[in-house]
């Protein structure tokens, strides 16, 4: 008898513990602070949307969504308005490196946790952050000057003597991307003495900044063999002051961007563009898994990079129809 009341007790201990488990307390929902620079590109809407999508869709997270229209001073406000809030996290993505260590340390004193997305702070600054997420914009500029080299040597337009004429459209003056996608691409010209940027100028990310810089070198410079823009965006607007100067985009002068945007595939298979280096917008999920990681008290990494390709004439056609933004 006592051998039965033991074992009716036992498992009268383990029905509680299975019941607990099965009806354990769901997450705590987080309240998450999102500042995006603006919607200056294809390439930035998709990321806001991607973001938006993936916060929304989890029902643990209410998301609070600040547009700093290309404006740093917007963000800044808007960063002290999430900590005055006390959210539990925030996210965003510097419109420049330089100016934000004041509002970072206000986070860190307010025991705010900082993932940034896309674009980094200063060098400076990054103690007070806890994380970055998304692409190495040095191996970016790098992977298109190795590109440019290969299309030269499969084409025979480069012996290595004759003087490689190349311009370059740069990104927002300050941001990481433009910084890191230059340094890259220098980091590759120190390997051929005769390729020269004869004229280097930024275009802002933007299309109608990207045509009207590309417009003034091309009626500087009858000579230009490549164009190396820092986003899809401004070598698209590029491609459009090129047919207007009468010449072939694609063909006249070679030409190579970066995002991986669906009208730079467009562009790929039409034959009025030569390369994109792919850097994608769509990290909505994975900014949900990391944020969702820390708030059970996992240690993210310094730094989380994203999985991304490149594509030419060889294979933009095949993956065009699979391109979300």
């Amino acid at each position: 008898m006592k051998n039965w009341k033991k074992v009716l007790a036992l498992v009268s201990v383990l029905l509680v513990a299975f019941s607990s488990a099965a009806f354990a307390a769901p997450p705590k929902t987080w309240v998450v602070g999102f500042s995006q620079i603006g919607s200056e590109s294809e390439w930035r809407t998709a990321d806001t949307i991607s973001v938006q999508n993936a916060f929304n869709d989890d029902s643990s997270f209410i998301l609070i969504y600040s547009d700093a229209q290309q404006k740093q001073e917007n963000q800044i406000k808007a960063l002290r308005s999430f900590i005055a809030r006390k959210v539990d996290c925030i996210l965003f993505t510097a419109l420049v490196e330089t100016g934000y260590g004041p509002v970072l340390q206000e986070a860190k004193d307010a025991g705010i946790p900082v993932v940034m997305i896309d674009r980094d702070v200063a060098e400076a600054d990054r103690h007070l952050r806890l994380t970055i997420m998304g692409s190495d914009f040095v191996k970016e500029g790098e992977k298109a000057g190795n590109w440019l080299a290969s299309y030269l040597k499969k084409k025979g337009l480069d012996d290595g003597k004759k003087q490689i004429n190349i311009v370059e459209l740069q990104g927002t003056t300050g941001s990481a991307p433009a910084i890191d996608r230059k340094v890259g691409f220098a980091n590759i010209l120190k390997d051929h003495p005769n390729w020269k940027i004869t004229r280097s100028q930024t275009g802002n990310f933007t299309s109608s900044e990207g045509k009207a810089v590309m417009e003034a070198f091309l009626k500087a410079d009858k000579n230009i063999q490549v164009l190396y823009a820092h986003n899809d965006q401004m070598a698209l607007g590029a491609i459009q002051a090129i047919k207007e100067a009468g010449l072939k985009p694609g063909k006249d002068i070679i030409i190579i961007g970066v995002d991986g945007v669906k009208g730079a595939f467009e562009a790929i298979v039409a034959g009025e563009m030569n390369c994109t280096v792919e850097c994608s917008p769509l990290l909505g999920p994975q900014a949900v898994q990391a944020i969702s990681d820390l708030r059970d008290g996992l240690k993210l990494p310094a730094r989380i990079y994203t999985i991304e390709g490149l594509f030419d004439e060889t294979n933009a056609l095949a993956a065009l129809p699979t391109r979300q933004y």
